[in-house]
């Protein structure tokens, strides 16, 4: 069997696996990280609009307590469907480590947020190169992006959010409380237009 032939029943199974795999990892992600998510949306609501309402662009699939206006499906990088200058707010948790150009999807989240608006996000991250899990993040992380699915272990999200065009910017570097010591080293804040 070809090498090319390989990588595409690989590819194969990954999208047929992963998917499951994920739905797990929600579940567990979003317990385990409950207290920082509650912390880290704790000021949402200063972003609302003068009605009170509260124009949101999420990532994620599950929020049994917004009430959506409307669902766009759209890549990240290309965001066409969504007007400039119409969300008061984007939210981005654990998309950052997989997609092909991180630069291009914040262009596209300042394009979106209205003037004031804030982006959210919650990401894992490269560890500190002095450290141990750093090194074994450089050793797996081809292994890893082939079974999650374009994952990267070693995307060092908070320098690109720091040089795109935000005015304001409150990131922290955390280790969050998780079983998988590879993706335990986070950022998590929030960016103003």
């Amino acid at each position: 069997m070809g090498t090319e032939k390989l990588l595409g029943l690989w590819s194969w199974v990954c999208k047929k696996c992963f998917p499951y795999f994920l739905k797990r990892f929600s579940v567990m992600y979003n317990e385990q990280m409950a207290s920082q998510k509650r912390e880290l949306f704790s000021n949402l609501q200063e972003f609302a609009g003068p009605s009170g309402k509260l124009t949101l662009l999420e990532s994620v699939a599950e929020n049994r307590q917004l009430q959506f206006e409307r669902f766009v499906v759209a890549a990240g990088e290309d965001m066409h469907q969504v007007t400039d200058g119409s969300v008061d707010v984007v939210v981005c948790t654990l998309v950052l480590c997989s997609v092909k150009n991180q630069e291009k999807i914040l262009r596209e989240v300042c394009r979106v947020l209205k003037p004031g608006g804030a982006f959210y996000f919650m990401e894992h991250v490269a560890d500190e190169r002095s450290t141990w899990n750093y090194f074994w993040q450089q050793v797996l992380d081809p292994v890893w992006f082939l079974f999650f699915d374009g994952c990267n272990l070693t995307r060092e999200s908070w320098k690109t959010i720091e040089q795109a065009s935000f005015s304001k910017l409150k990131l922290q570097h955390i280790q969050a409380p998780l079983s998988w010591t590879l993706v335990r080293p986070h950022i998590y804040g929030y960016a103003v237009k």
